[in-house]
């Protein structure tokens, strides 16, 4: 069995995507998943959440990350090459970002029309995301693949989607949310079935990639009211969240006359909330918020908040596991 692949994307960005991967991958790798987490956004905010500055520009520079396993192809010498991660724990491991990523760009934009074309070259571009991936986590062991994409509709994101088995939608509960929520789902189907077409009509070889893209759900971060906007204006917008995702999303035409509210919705994995005073200790600390001890300053109502953190991080963490059937081998304490 392959490790299920889940990405994390909105094409708006600001929801705190990269937050929520950063820590779903540490809760994960606590209930003793093993996990492979992959930064595939150009401007590789994962990864700086990961390492220091220092370990990251020797990454670069020693040809440690997602870009150099994609340049022989830009440069046209050959095929994908599996690049090293960085083992963050026993149980977690990282791909890591480069902002040179972006140079593949134009090349995938040219191989998506190859692959329509039936052009083996095609192929072979279109899927370097899904092959490193695949191939890194059956060195690591992995369990479960996590992306973090960046917040566009670009070539690079439809083919890390297309390798992408789910995916969850974060979310902020704001007018600019929701309406990348209305372009990212189209876009998505829209890939999703173009790529079906080609693998369909064309001479697709047969170790590629099935662009699944299963939506599970979506993640409403942020969601504490926030103090230059009305209580009311807020309640506005997340009110729309779950007849907008089944419209935009799971491309419902039929949306229930009774449907529930966002707690009380299927479809919303959680409701997290912002941890204000947490989230910054964390940063200093380089570490996840459900991490943060005494001597890293969450004393009294931080320590508080640490342990609501870690209640809710694992209660999400569990509900994706069940989604995508990944097993959980314990439950932290």
């Amino acid at each position: 069995m392959t490790a299920p692949i889940i990405a994390f994307f909105n094409n708006k960005g600001g929801v705190g995507k990269t937050s929520l991967v950063y820590h779903l991958a540490w809760m994960f790798s606590d209930l003793g998943v093993r996990v492979l987490t992959a930064d595939l956004d150009p401007q590789a905010n994962l990864t700086a959440a990961f390492l220091d500055e220092e370990t990251v520009e020797s990454l670069w520079n020693a040809r440690g990350t997602i870009f150099w396993g994609v340049d022989p192809l830009i440069k046209r010498t050959g095929g994908p090459k599996l690049v090293g991660t960085w083992e963050l724990s026993p149980t977690l491991h990282l791909i890591v970002g480069d902002l040179r990523l972006g140079e593949f760009e134009d090349l995938l934009a040219t191989g998506w029309g190859e692959c329509r074309g039936g052009q083996p070259g095609g192929f072979v571009v279109t899927t370097a995301f899904w092959w490193i991936l695949t191939v890194a986590a059956r060195q690591t062991g992995a369990e479960i693949v996590l992306l973090d994409l960046g917040p566009n509709i670009g070539a690079i994101n439809r083919s890390a989607l297309i390798a992408a088995d789910y995916l969850v939608v974060p979310l902020a509960p704001d007018l600019f949310s929701l309406q990348g929520m209305k372009n990212l789902g189209p876009t998505v189907t829209r890939w999703k079935d173009e790529w079906r077409k080609t693998v369909e009509f064309s001479q697709a070889p047969s170790d590629i990639p099935a662009g699944k893209i299963e939506p599970i759900g979506y993640v409403v971060q942020q969601h504490s009211v926030r103090l230059d906007r009305p209580v009311r204006a807020y309640e506005k917008w997340i009110e729309r969240i779950p007849e907008e995702f089944r419209r935009s999303v799971l491309g419902a035409t039929l949306i229930p006359s009774d449907l529930k509210s966002i707690g009380e919705d299927s479809w919303c994995l959680a409701l997290l909330k912002h941890y204000h005073s947490l989230m910054p200790m964390a940063q200093e600390a380089r570490k996840p918020m459900f991490h943060l001890k005494v001597a890293d300053g969450a004393i009294g109502a931080h320590f508080q908040a640490v342990q609501e953190a870690r209640r809710q991080f694992q209660q999400l963490a569990v509900k994706i596991a069940e989604r995508t059937g990944v097993p959980l081998a314990q439950l932290s304490a």
